[in-house]
C-alpha cells in the first residue's frame, strides 16, 4: 500500500514538474520571432498615399481600429473614430477572451519605433514581446511586400493624435498560453506584376485577408479549402452570420461575371447609395463593404481572376440565422 502511494506521489510530482516546465516555456520562451529590426522609414508622399489606400481599402486597418456602427448595414466606422481603436471582440462574439483594438493614431504609436511596428504588423508581437490575438491577420500581412508594410507605417505616422483610454485585452485561460505559440517569423514576398493578374490577385486576396473569413473554421483551426465559405460569426444578440463560398462552383461565384463581381463592391461607393438601418435580428454582415468599395477596380478584377483558379467546392451556405430561430 505504501509502495503504491509512493509511486502515485512520484507520478503526480513528475506530472506537476513537466507542466511547470511546459508553462514556463510557453510563458517565457515564446513567442520567438526575433528582435525588432532597426528601420527608419522615409515618409514620402508616395508612401503615404499607398499606405492610405491599403489601410482604408485593402488591409482594413480602419475597419478594426475604429468604432463600427452596427445600426447601419455592414457596420461602417463611426466618423471621427477611424484608427483610434476601441472595437471589442469578446465572448459574446465567440472569442476566447476580451480583445480590444488599439489606438494606432500618433497618440497610440508615438513611442513605437518603425521596426517595432513592422514586427507587430507582420508577426503579431508587441513592443513588449507579448503576442496579440490574431483577429488582426498578421499571418497574412507577414507575406506581403516590405514596401507595402512600410507604406502603411508611413501613413499611420501622419495621423493626428486621438486621445483614448481603452481597456487592456485579456485572453481566457488556457488560450492565453496557446496564443503565445501563434506568432511566427514574417515570410515577406515581392509584389507581383499587375500584368500577371492571377498572381497579383492572389497577393491582394492575401493582403485583404479574404481567406480569413471565407474559409471554414472549427475548434481553433481553418478547415476545408481556402475560400470555400461557411465560417460562422456570432453576433452579440445570438444571430449567426456565415461567409459565402468564393470558389468558382455553382454554390459559389461561378455564375458571376467579372463585371458583376466588381459591381458588388463598387455599388457602395455610389454617392447616392445610403446604407440601410439594421435592427437586432435582421440580416447584418461583418463585411466592411463601404471601405472595400474604395478598392481600385483593377485590384478587384485581379482578385476575381485569382478566385477563378481555385478548385470548385460545393458548399451551399445559409448566410444568416437570426437569434429568434
Amino acid at each position: 500500500m505504501k509502495k503504491g502511494l509512493r509511486i502515485s506521489i512520484y507520478f503526480l510530482a513528475t506530472l506537476v514538474l513537466l507542466l511547470t516546465i511546459l508553462i514556463s516555456y510557453l510563458k517565457f520562451a515564446l513567442p520567438n520571432v526575433g528582435k525588432a529590426e532597426y528601420i527608419d522609414i522615409e515618409i514620402t508622399q508616395e508612401k503615404i498615399e499607398r499606405g492610405r489606400y491599403l489601410s482604408y481599402h485593402v488591409m482594413m486597418c480602419a475597419d478594426c481600429h475604429s468604432d463600427r456602427d452596427f445600426s447601419k448595414f455592414s457596420g461602417p466606422p463611426t466618423p471621427g473614430t477611424e484608427f483610434a481603436g476601441g472595437e471589442i471582440f469578446n465572448q459574446d462574439m465567440g472569442f476566447p477572451g476580451i480583445f480590444v483594438s488599439s489606438n494606432i493614431t500618433s497618440f497610440g504609436i508615438s513611442e513605437w519605433t518603425d521596426g517595432e511596428l513592422f514586427r507587430l504588423i507582420t508577426t503579431g508581437v508587441k513592443k513588449d514581446g507579448e503576442p496579440i490575438f490574431p483577429v488582426m491577420p498578421y499571418h497574412h500581412f507577414g507575406k506581403l511586400d516590405r514596401e507595402d508594410i512600410e507604406s502603411v507605417i508611413a501613413f499611420l505616422r501622419t495621423l493626428p493624435p486621438v486621445t483614448t483610454d481603452h481597456p487592456t485585452s485579456k485572453a481566457d485561460f488556457p488560450f492565453s498560453l496557446l496564443m503565445r505559440t501563434m506568432p511566427q517569423k514574417a515570410n515577406l514576398t515581392s509584389k507581383p506584376s499587375r500584368f500577371d493578374t492571377v498572381k497579383y490577385g492572389e497577393y491582394i486576396f492575401n493582403a485583404a485577408a479574404c481567406a480569413e473569413c471565407h474559409t471554414q473554421f472549427d475548434k481553433g483551426k481553418f478547415v476545408g479549402p481556402v475560400g470555400g465559405g461557411g465560417r460562422e460569426f456570432l453576433f452579440p444578440d445570438g444571430s449567426i452570420l456565415r461567409a459565402p463560398n468564393l470558389t468558382p462552383h455553382e454554390t459559389g461565384i461561378k455564375n458571376y461575371t467579372k463585371a458583376e463581381f466588381i459591381q458588388m463592391f463598387k455599388q457602395y461607393s455610389d454617392a447616392d447609395y445610403v446604407l440601410p438601418d439594421v435592427k437586432p435580428g435582421e440580416f447584418q454582415t461583418l463585411m466592411p463593404w463601404v471601405m472595400y468599395s474604395g478598392m481600385e477596380i483593377d485590384d478587384i478584377a485581379a482578385i476575381y481572376d485569382y478566385l477563378q483558379t481555385l478548385e470548385p467546392y460545393e458548399n451551399p451556405v445559409e448566410r444568416f440565422t437570426p437569434a429568434t430561430q
